[in-house]
């Protein structure tokens, strides 16, 4: 099996601008709890996903979450979510997009990549993630998080049904509105002659 030096470059330099994409984040308290973060992260590895294909898209996540293990603060369950979440994002679009090489057919991947990620993102946190940081903070200081915002959200499955979903769908979303608004122009670069 021969190796293509150029897309290992590829995926590694992308894996490596996605963690320091993983590492801008920033709150949004307004609309979600101050302890969940909004970032790119996930651009890079959209953008190598449309370019290379989906493994290579899924790739850029695992170097990205690998990365940061080093610096983790959830024993690594934060970045075993993230990859899962990442991972389903660019590997639907991706795969739709392999199909459908087309503006429309990008447009419908990153939407489908962008809505399967939100609602994979609810059993994942539900099972995997908040029963994790549920040792450190008491389940009920984080349900009331989120009911300072909405006082139905009483629940931890109306909570993340509520704000994680649509918050985790509208991340995917941002991420494929920028990957179209700079695609074209960097596409060329990552891809290799034979493509």
């Amino acid at each position: 099996m021969k190796i293509d030096t150029k897309k290992v470059a590829v995926v590694g330099i992308m894996g490596a601008i996605s963690f320091v994409l993983m590492l801008l984040e920033f709150p949004l308290p307004f609309i979600i709890p101050g302890f969940i973060k909004f970032d790119f992260s996930e651009l890079p590895a959209l953008v190598t996903s449309f370019a290379l294909g989906p493994v290579y898209g899924v790739l850029v996540c695992l170097i990205k979450n690998a990365i940061h293990l080093f610096i983790t603060s959830t024993a690594g369950v934060g970045e075993l979510a993230n990859f899962l979440l990442g991972a389903v994002f660019v590997f639907t679009a991706g795969i739709i997009y392999k199909f459908k090489k087309t503006r429309g057919g990008a447009i419908i991947a990153a939407l489908a990549g962008a809505i399967i990620m939100g609602l994979i993102s609810l059993p994942i946190n539900y099972w995997l993630t908040y029963p994790f940081y549920f040792n450190f903070l008491p389940k009920d200081a984080v349900i009331g998080m989120y009911t300072a915002l909405l006082p139905y959200a009483n629940s931890l499955f109306k909570a993340l049904l509520i704000f994680n979903v649509p918050f985790t769908f509208v991340k995917g979303f941002v991420d494929s509105v920028i990957c179209f608004a700079i695609y074209k122009k960097i596409s060329p670069i990552l891809k290799t002659k034979k493509e």
